[in-house]
């Protein structure tokens, strides 16, 4: 189940959707996706540059990507407990250095039931 947080997101982000659509309907130029990593320069990244280095997931390259690793962390498969708590300590840190606040001290305090998870 979505909290209320994650479903306010949602209504922000549906909303800025329709706006977007809603420009390009009158003639406005406006980009369909935002701009992200491409899987080259993905590839080019170090290895220290990703929450999971040796799976190359997450990478932690500015704000939006720190907030994406946290909101997706439970979603990595085939990692333990112990690459877990190294994650995590490399996405804390990656977010004081790009100024993102988290409220979770540790990564088990984040939403329970990812796919590696048991409830």
């Amino acid at each position: 189940m979505a909290t209320e947080k994650q479903k306010e997101a949602a209504r922000q982000n549906i909303g800025k959707a329709r706006e977007a659509q809603s420009a390009r309907a009158h003639g406005k130029d406006i980009p369909r996706h935002s701009e992200g990593l491409s899987t080259a320069d993905k590839d080019k990244l170090a290895d220290e540059k990703f929450a999971f280095p040796e799976e190359r997931k997450e990478p932690l390259t500015d704000a939006r990507h720190v907030r994406n690793a946290i909101a997706r962390f439970d979603q990595v498969e085939g990692v333990s407990d112990a690459e877990r708590d190294k994650a995590w300590k490399r996405i804390l840190s990656a977010a004081k250095r790009f100024d993102v606040e988290v409220s979770e001290s540790d990564w088990r305090d984040l939403a329970k039931g990812g796919k590696d998870r048991k409830r």
